[in-house]
């Protein structure tokens, strides 16, 4: 399984049906608001015609939801019950990884070989350690007097309204989904109107699995639309989110409006990657360069900033010119693809805005190439490496795309300040091969990830989230059900 070259691609794209309605309490409802056409970023090709969630549309999700959960068909079965469903939810995703992998593909660009071979296993092993985790959360008996016995219980908080982004579809998807879930909560998912589809069958697939009908209800829509009506209803408990700053900001003022329910934020990023004098100089340019440019840049935590001594700014940027030429786009159905397109023809437009703006003003720019038969076809773009200096667009905002911006700084002092030099606090890199400053470093750098001679590693025992602008949520770990429960206090007096 997750072996793309054993996968007969062509049959399945045959074979596969795009859902097109909302999935609400265990069926297939007719959405009625404005149809959205699901455009694959690969060719231009019209995949589905996608029904979208109204306010009306939503208020039922959430009314399916609210019932469900005071039903307690799911919240109040034991945690272990809701763990052997989680397992099988799993499992029934894993039945249907090539499926899922090819309408990610499809939908936002990315080779299918990664959608099947790092999303769908990723996903898989989100909603299994979730569902093996369901009976290890325990409540607490804090010592009293002796006449009285007091009681801390973690509950499930009700409906929550997941808002997640296309970057990593179902990824994020269900680093949302399994905390939420395995708490006994009820979940709405907003999924992005770019991948839709996927979101659907990830829905169907939880109701197939034996999550009851109304506990996940899955309602695509327009963020002005759908987004906004989950963050302002009064019977919403907690909104997640992963998303831009902007879209973030607004979410808290819906809140903020309605029922000031908690808002969890997961937002940008401008991870600067610092090589030290001591690090193993090509290894960290040749990681953090493949770190800025793979899933086409389209991460929160790309690592988009490369700060090197200046008298080894050149060398970095030789290697980082290369790297960039081995991860030109091409089709995503290849699999032997590196990169494939981005995930629409208005991103690309925005992405080539930043670039455009940095040629204009003198910047040193070095493109990969790609072929005008490529670009004609789709969102293609060519990673790029530009040279600048930290106050530049390229090194203060996040581009969301293949665009790496090279930094040399004087002493690490100086370093330091650059890169903690953004609105941003995602995730940080640094390559020393010295202990004490590995230590010393990390804990003066503010973000709420630091990968120390590596890059985006980890597992689910560790949380994922930021500080400063880049939110305050938590995804992964034990730590993320915690956005999903209450704490009730019971003191009895014997």
């Amino acid at each position: 399984m997750f072996d793309a070259t054993r996968v007969p691609w062509n049959d399945i794209r045959d074979q596969v049906e795009f859902p097109t309605r909302l999935f609400v309490n265990g069926s297939w409802v007719q959405g009625s608001g404005d149809a959205l056409t699901l455009v694959s970023p690969r060719n231009g090709e019209n995949l589905a015609t996608i029904e979208t969630a109204s306010v009306a549309d939503v208020d039922l999700a959430v009314q399916s939801a609210r019932e469900a959960f005071e039903s307690r068909i799911w919240s109040g079965l034991a945690p272990r019950e809701r763990g052997q469903i989680m397992m099988a939810f799993a499992q029934n995703v894993h039945d249907h990884a090539e499926e899922l992998a090819l309408m990610i593909s499809l939908e936002m660009g990315k080779p299918v070989s990664e959608a099947l071979q790092t999303e769908l296993r990723a996903v898989v092993n989100c909603l299994r350690w979730y569902g093996e985790a369901a009976d290890k959360i325990v409540d607490e008996v804090p010592v009293t007097a002796p006449g009285s016995l007091a009681l801390v219980t973690r509950e499930a908080a009700g409906v929550v309204a997941a808002i997640v982004p296309w970057n990593f579809p179902l990824t994020m998807t269900a680093w949302k989904l399994g905390p939420s879930l395995v708490a006994g909560n009820s979940v709405v998912l907003k999924p992005d109107e770019h991948t839709s589809a996927s979101a659907l069958m990830l829905g169907k697939l939880a109701f197939d699995a034996g999550i009851p009908a109304g506990v996940l209800n899955v309602v695509p829509g327009y963020g002005r639309v759908a987004g906004r009506a989950l963050a302002e209803h009064h019977d919403v408990d907690v909104l997640t989110f992963t998303g831009s700053t902007g879209v973030g900001r607004a979410l808290l003022e819906y809140s903020a409006q309605s029922n000031g329910k908690r808002v969890w934020l997961e937002l940008g990023g401008k991870t600067p990657s610092v090589v030290l004098e001591d690090a193993d100089f090509v290894q960290a340019v040749t990681s953090s360069a493949q770190g800025c440019f793979y899933n086409m840049g389209q991460m929160c935590t790309a690592a988009s900033r490369l700060l090197v001594p200046e008298h080894l700014l050149e060398q970095a940027v030789e290697i980082a010119t290369e790297v960039a030429k081995s991860m030109s786009p091409s089709d995503p159905m290849d699999l032997a693809s590196a990169n494939g397109s981005l995930v629409s023809a208005t991103h690309l437009e925005r992405v080539r805005g930043f670039v455009d703006r940095a040629k204009a003003s003198g910047t040193r720019i070095y493109e990969a190439e790609l072929s005008s038969e490529l670009a004609a076809d789709g969102s293609y773009f060519a990673p790029v490496v530009a040279v600048v200096d930290p106050t530049h667009e390229l090194a203060q905002n996040e581009v969301f795309g293949p665009v790496l911006a090279v930094i040399p700084y004087r002493s690490e002092e100086e370093a330091l300040e650059i890169a903690n030099g953004t609105e941003y606090g995602l995730a940080s890199v640094l390559w020393t091969q010295n202990l004490t400053k590995a230590h010393e470093l990390s804990r003066k750098l503010r973000s709420g990830v630091v990968w120390v001679n590596c890059f985006e590693e980890g597992d689910m025992t560790i949380p994922f989230g930021g500080v400063k602008g880049s939110g305050f949520g938590r995804d992964k770990s034990l730590h993320a059900i915690e956005k999903f429960t209450d704490l009730k206090t019971t003191w009895i007096q014997l």
